[in-house]
C-alpha cells in the first residue's frame, strides 16, 4: 500500500512539475521572439556572437541524423539541418514549434513535432541518431525527469554519437526578471556526475557508457555577463561495465580537495611580464591563478583541467567575479586549438601525469625527482599516482627538444619546502574549521600528503622544477 502512495505520489509531482513549466512558457511565449526565448534585452547581440560559437564546439555531423530537443522558434534548427542529413526538431509548445516550422519549413530534411520529452508517449527508435542537440532544456526538467532523459538519449544514440547539452548554472544570466521563475539553475557537477554515471547495457550483454568530450564556459557569456552558462559535449563509447573508473574519475576522487598553494602564484606571474588582453592558457585548478592573472593583468584567461571536481570548484570560486575566463573541462594531450591561440601558457604541477617523449607546449612548475634510481618506497608512490617524473636537469632537455629556446631549469625544490611548510602549520592551526567545513578524512588526507612530501624532499627524493621556455619566433 505504501509503494502504491508512493507511486502516486512521483507521479503527481512530474505533474506538476510539466504544469507549472507549461504555464510559465504559455505566459511568456505570447509573441515568441529571440528575446522571449532568451529572455534577455541583449538577445540580439547575444544571438549573433553566441550562436556561431555553440555551432563550432559541435563534433562533425555533415550528413547524419541530429534530433534537436526543446527545439524552440528554431534558433538553431535551420543552421543545424544545413549541414545535418536529417533533423527532427522537437518542442512541447506548439506555438514555438509552430513558428519554427514557418521559419525552417523549406528545408526538405527537417521533420517538426510538438512533443514533451519526458513523456512516456514520446516514440523514438533506439540507436538512430548520431547527434542529439539540446540548448537550455534541462534546467526546465526536474531532477528525476532529467535522469530519466538521459537514460534514453543514450538509447537514442549510435554508438560512437553524441549529445551536446548547455544549461544556465548557479542562477541566471538575463536582465528579464520574470516572477515565479520555475527553472532549476543546478551546479554544473549535477549534471556532469549524472552522465558520468548513465551506462546502457544492449541485448548482446555489451555496456556503453558517456565519455566526456569537452565541458566549458560560453564564451560569449564569459565576456559579457559571467561564467554561469556552461555545455557539455559526451560521446557513447564502449565500456567495460558500470564499476570501471577512468583515470578522471581518480582525479576527482582520489587526487584533489578543495586546497590550493596559492603564495608563488604573484612571484610566478610576475616572470612571465603579462600584459593587458593577451590571452593566457592555464592548467587551472580551482582557479587560483586564473582569478589573479584576470583581476591583476586584465588578461583573457582560458582556465584547463581534466579534473570536473576542480573545474567545478573553479566554476563556484568564480560567482560574483568580474573576470575574463572561460573555465574547461578538458584533456591538454587532446583539445586541438587553433594556431597561435595563445601568448602565454602557464601549468603548474600537470605535465607530471602525462606520459611523454617530447614535452607538449610557457611557464611551468612540477614535481620532478632526484637523479638516479629512486628508493623502492618512492618508486613505488610513482607508480601508485601515474607520475611519470624526471629530473630537473631532464626536463630542461626535453623541452629543448621539443622546439623551445631561452628554457631556464632551476631546482625549486627549497621554495617548495617552505611553501609547504607554510601551508601545513596554517592547515593545522585551522583543524577543527577545516573539518566542519570539509571532513576528518579530508584533512588527514591533505596533511599526511603534505609530511609526505616534506620527508621526500628532505630525503633528496623529491624535486620542484621551475621552468621558463620561450617559443621562437
Amino acid at each position: 500500500m505504501a509503494i502504491r502512495q508512493d507511486t502516486k505520489n512521483f507521479v503527481a509531482s512530474l505533474l506538476a512539475e510539466r504544469t507549472l513549466q507549461s504555464n510559465y512558457w504559455k505566459e511568456h511565449s505570447v509573441n515568441p521572439s529571440v528575446e522571449t526565448m532568451m529572455l534577455d534585452s541583449q538577445a540580439p547581440k547575444l544571438d549573433l556572437e553566441e550562436r556561431p560559437e555553440i555551432l563550432s564546439l559541435l563534433p562533425p555531423y555533415k550528413g547524419k541524423d541530429v534530433i534537436e530537443l526543446g527545439a524552440g522558434i528554431g534558433r538553431f534548427t535551420g543552421d543545424l539541418a544545413k549541414s545535418a542529413g536529417h533533423v527532427l526538431a522537437m518542442d512541447f509548445m506548439e506555438n514555438l514549434i509552430k513558428k519554427n516550422e514557418d521559419v525552417h519549413g523549406h528545408m526538405n530534411n527537417i521533420d517538426f513535432k510538438c512533443a514533451d520529452v519526458t513523456s512516456p508517449q514520446l516514440d523514438i527508435s533506439s540507436a538512430s541518431a548520431d547527434l542529439v542537440f539540446s540548448n537550455w532544456l534541462l534546467m526546465s526538467l526536474s531532477d528525476e525527469e532529467v535522469e530519466g532523459l538521459t537514460s534514453r538519449i543514450i538509447e537514442w544514440l549510435r554508438p560512437g554519437g553524441f549529445i551536446f547539452f548547455r544549461e544556465s548554472c548557479f542562477h541566471h544570466s538575463c536582465d528579464n526578471k520574470w516572477k515565479n521563475n520555475p527553472t532549476h539553475y543546478r551546479q554544473p557537477s549535477y549534471y556532469t556526475q549524472l552522465f558520468e554515471q548513465t551506462h546502457i547495457q544492449e541485448e548482446d550483454g555489451s555496456y556503453y557508457e558517456f565519455e566526456l568530450v569537452e565541458r566549458k564556459c560560453v564564451g560569449t557569456y564569459v565576456r559579457n555577463k559571467n561564467q554561469n552558462q556552461v555545455c557539455w559535449l559526451w560521446k557513447k563509447v564502449p565500456s567495460l561495465g558500470p564499476e570501471v573508473k577512468s583515470f578522471q574519475q581518480f582525479l576527482d576522487t582520489q587526487q584533489y580537495t578543495a586546497t590550493e598553494i596559492m603564495q608563488t602564484t604573484k612571484e610566478f606571474a610576475n616572470m612571465l611580464d603579462l600584459k593587458p588582453g593577451q590571452r593566457v592558457l592555464v592548467g587551472c585548478g580551482i582557479g587560483g591563478s586564473d582569478f589573479y592573472m584576470s583581476e591583476e593583468y586584465d588578461a583573457e584567461v582560458v582556465g584547463i583541467d581534466l579534473s570536473v571536481n576542480m573545474i567545478s570548484f573553479a566554476l563556484e570560486r568564480s560567482i560574483g567575479r568580474k573576470c575574463a575566463i572561460e573555465f574547461e573541462v578538458g584533456d591538454c594531450t587532446k583539445i586541438n586549438y587553433p594556431e597561435a591561440s595563445f601568448d602565454v601558457i602557464y601549468s603548474r604541477d600537470t605535465i607530471l601525469h602525462i606520459q611523454v617523449s617530447h614535452c607538449p607546449p610557457f611557464f611551468i612548475s612540477d614535481y620532478c625527482r632526484a637523479p638516479g634510481t629512486p628508493s623502492e618506497q618512492f618508486a613505488s608512490y610513482i607508480k601508485q599516482r601515474n607520475y611519470d617524473l624526471h629530473s630537473v636537469q631532464t626536463y630542461g632537455q626535453m623541452l629543448q627538444r621539443s622546439g623551445f629556446i631561452k628554457v631556464h631549469a632551476e631546482d625549486g625544490t627549497d621554495q617548495f619546502v617552505e611553501v609547504l611548510k607554510r601551508e601545513l602549520s596554517a592547515t593545522e592551526q585551522e583543524r577543527d574549521k577545516f573539518i566542519e567545513e570539509f571532513s576528518e578524512d579530508d584533512y588527514n588526507y591533505i596533511v599526511n600528503g603534505w609530511k609526505s612530501k616534506l620527508e621526500r624532499c628532505a630525503n633528496d627524493e623529491q624535486k620542484w622544477g621551475l621552468f621558463v621556455a620561450h617559443k621562437p619566433l
